[in-house]
């Protein structure tokens, strides 16, 4: 990375007192790398993040843009040229973008199309944190831009007279632009749409200059460009602000947000943003580049869901949905992919900003309300994307966790008709292959794809459902879905020892290979999905014969042949070149349903094991730079796994309440809770050598669990471990000191 970042020997917080909030000495964002992870292509990924200018669950995001208008690769660290400044609402390549548009300065001959107005520029010359991107292009135009929620201001300077111009590209299609003289504006609606949006879906928005326009025109293209008289080196402030209801609620949305306010303001404004939300994990000790990976990855984690609401007139939060195409009051939260982020980023939520849990969950309802399902993927509404009910899993966890902003009669009410219905058009909102599953206990292959991969997420669903309905005293329900969340059972292979598929007359699939991609399997292998019953790995356990043989099965994984069959894909999808460059043996942590398996090891009374390979994968798969990850980040999942990892501890099970144990990256953590209250974190002798935990003492008292419960975490205190550099195999081997299993129930 050539961006220049501001060395800080330690990082020092200055707390005034118990129970307020930090006073930051530094401010945090310059710690964070947004250029992180953006060195990816089709077939390889190394994030395929952007740069993202934003407030933490922004409504939209802004980025400098170095791919062609309608590429998923908005901004790649490889390529040359700057094609525009866009405002985005992109979650993933794979998903693409809506309601876009661009603003880009052009100097010398007026170029319209993004095919033929780039600028080639240099990253020694470019400036990327949260808050700001900034960056002087070969042609000597100086571009700096920050962000609100739903506005940007933008300075442009040129090197001489001639030839001063801004385009505004709204995306072709159904959209349009006008040209607005008078006040200095160019207003427009950008349809261009990715799916996941009705008919009536716009993205309005408003342009507005600080000097005059001396010339300016439109085109076929959807494209507008103004034409400006300045002097060299003089600043044009460029304002804009949008809305997804209506041009009146976008100017609504500029008055309240960047009306009359500087680039200076602004990015003021947003970096204490930032570093309020970053601040509310405090790491001391390790080094620069682990605390630049540290805040780099919960940036990444504080970016999605965004928000989807509006502040109406008396600033009452109301948003349009895209699940009916009308306007309600409420919460609204989208651009996410629940199958990633139940993992890890819903439970960091639910832990560090509950605030924001409590709206994600009633926006749920609020789907199931004007569509007939929740959403699994939405962006901005139901996507056809990835398998599962984890909506539940979201709902389950924060109630679980004392979240109750929803109705708990209605919530069951959604979770049940998730499992007991289909989307008519889209195979990946509610349960496909539900009446397999209910009359079989499984889903079938061939007759439904990846038919192994939607048990094991059916089955982890099922046990959410039932341990909800068990807290509002629906036993019931409760129990029928707890003997339905068994049948994970049901398609563990105990001949191959590994989960396999069955077709719909009970015959397990010919010619097993642990090794073959896709069929019945998601974006992996058997040696990935085997470990996907996050509610009970005791039972799991107990298929494979016991704790050794499955700490045994965990061990084979880091050490078998990274080879790959990749099936019914049919080529190598980049998910398989990721594993394989990790060689890491079968472990393919560049992809979401194996990054829990190294924990596991806690549940069969070898805690050691989990110290050693956590330390290791964020020892070597994480860095600070372009080629910052091993695989998609995928809507802060990948980046949560890294900030709960480095903290010490990971959700193996939402809705579980626990936390596992691994081994903590700094010597100090410190995590502000609701309340006023703090949990601490030392292990002072922390290091790649001293990873194992000795001995550990929750205040004061001595600690032998594997895991963390939540109510330890919430009620504060102190949790001090003792590391070494040699394991300790006594510790964390009793009954009594494995996690929650629902075989052991």
């Amino acid at each position: 990375m050539k961006r220049t970042l501001i060395a800080i020997v330690s990082l020092c917080f200055l707390l005034v007192s118990c129970g307020k909030k930090p006073v930051l000495r530094v401010s945090l964002t310059e710690h964070v790398n947004p250029l992180m992870g953006t060195a990816s292509v089709f077939e390889f990924s190394y994030g395929n993040t952007y740069p993202a200018v934003a407030v933490p669950w922004g409504m939209s995001f802004w980025s400098p843009q170095t791919g062609e208008n309608g590429s998923g690769w908005m901004y790649s660290y490889k390529d040359t040229l700057i094609r525009g400044f866009r405002q985005t609402h992109q979650p993933s390549p794979w998903i693409n973008d809506y309601g876009t548009f661009s603003i880009m300065p052009v100097y010398g001959e007026l170029k319209m199309s993004d095919k033929e107005r780039g600028v080639s520029f240099s990253h020694v010359n470019e400036m990327a944190t949260p808050e700001a991107y900034r960056v002087k292009l070969d042609n000597e135009v100086t571009a700096a831009l920050t962000a609100t929620s739903r506005g940007m201001v933008m300075e442009v300077t040129y090197p001489a007279a001639e030839g001063q111009y801004i385009v505004i590209d709204a995306y072709r299609k159904d959209g349009s632009v006008t040209v607005d003289r008078e006040n200095n504006r160019i207003c427009g609606v950008t349809r261009y749409n990715n799916g996941g949006v009705p008919e009536n879906f716009g993205n309005y928005f408003v342009v507005e200059f600080d000097k005059p326009m001396v010339e300016a025109g439109t085109d076929e293209q959807v494209c507008a460009y103004a034409q400006f008289d300045l002097k060299p080196g003089e600043t044009l402030t460029i304002r804009a602000a949008s809305s997804f209801i209506s041009p009146e609620q976008a100017q609504r949305n500029f008055d309240r947000e960047v009306k009359g306010r500087t680039y200076a303001e602004v990015v003021t404004e947003t970096r204490q943003r930032w570093n309020e939300m970053l601040g509310r994990i405090q790491v001391e000790g390790g080094t620069d580049e682990q605390r630049k990976v540290f805040y780099s990855c919960l940036y990444r984690t504080l970016l999605f869901p965004r928000e989807f609401h509006e502040p109406d007139a008396e600033g009452n939060p109301v948003y349009y949905s895209p699940y009916d195409g009308q306007v309600h009051e409420g919460y609204m939260y989208t651009d996410n992919g629940f199958w990633d982020t139940f993992r890890a980023v819903h439970p960091l939520f639910t832990l560090v900003y509950p605030e924001v849990s409590e709206r994600v969950v009633q926006s749920l309802i609020q789907a199931y309300e004007e569509s007939g399902f929740m959403p699994e993927w939405a962006s901005p509404g139901h996507r056809g994307c990835m398998i599962g009910n984890n909506s539940i899993s979201l709902l389950t966890d924060a109630w679980m966790k004392g979240i109750r902003t929803v109705d708990p009669d209605k919530a069951l009410q959604a979770m049940l008709n998730q499992t007991e219905a289909r989307h008519p058009h889209i195979a990946s909102v509610g349960r496909d292959g539900y009446a397999y599953y209910d009359q079989l206990g499984y889903v079938p292959y061939p007759e439904v794809p990846e038919a192994t991969a939607k048990t094991l997420e059916y089955a982890y669903a099922d046990w959410c459902v039932a341990r909800f309905a068990e807290s509002i005293g629906k036993r019931e329900v409760s129990e029928a879905y707890y003997q339905r969340a068994q049948n994970y059972r049901n398609l563990y292979e105990p001949e191959q020892g590994f989960v396999w598929a069955k077709d719909a007359h009970g015959k397990w699939r010919e010619h097993f290979d642990a090794t073959e991609w896709g069929g019945p399997f998601t974006e992996g292998c058997s040696w990935h999905w085997t470990w996907s019953v996050f509610h009970d790995p005791e039972g799991l356990s107990s298929l494979m014969g016991g704790h050794e043989a499955m700490a045994a099965r965990l061990d084979s994984m880091f050490v078998a042949p990274n080879t790959f069959n990749y099936g019914t894909y049919g080529f190598v999808i980049h998910e398989i070149a990721e594993m394989v460059a990790l060689n890491m043996g079968q472990y393919a942590h560049g992809n979401q349903p194996v990054q829990h398996a190294i924990y596991l090891y806690d549940y069969v009374g070898q805690p050691w094991k989990a110290q050693y390979h956590t330390r290791e994968v964020l020892n070597r798969l994480y860095n600070s730079g372009p080629e910052g990850y091993c695989g998609d980040e995928d809507n802060g999942q990948t980046s949560a796994w890294y900030v709960f990892t480095a903290l010490g501890f990971y959700p193996v099970c939402p809705g579980s309440l626990q936390y596992a144990l691994g081994s903590p990256l700094f010597s100090k953590a410190t995590l502000s809770l609701p309340g006023g209250k703090t949990f601490v974190i030392r292990a002072d002798q922390a290091s790649d050598a001293c990873r194992y935990i000795r001995q550990a003492t929750l205040n004061g008292q001595e600690f032998t669990r594997n895991y963390l419960t939540h109510e330890e975490l919430m009620q504060g205190g102190e949790f001090c471990l003792q590391m070494d550099s040699v394991p300790n195999k006594e510790r964390g081997t009793r009954p009594s000191d494995l996690p929650y299993s629902y075989s052991k129930r």
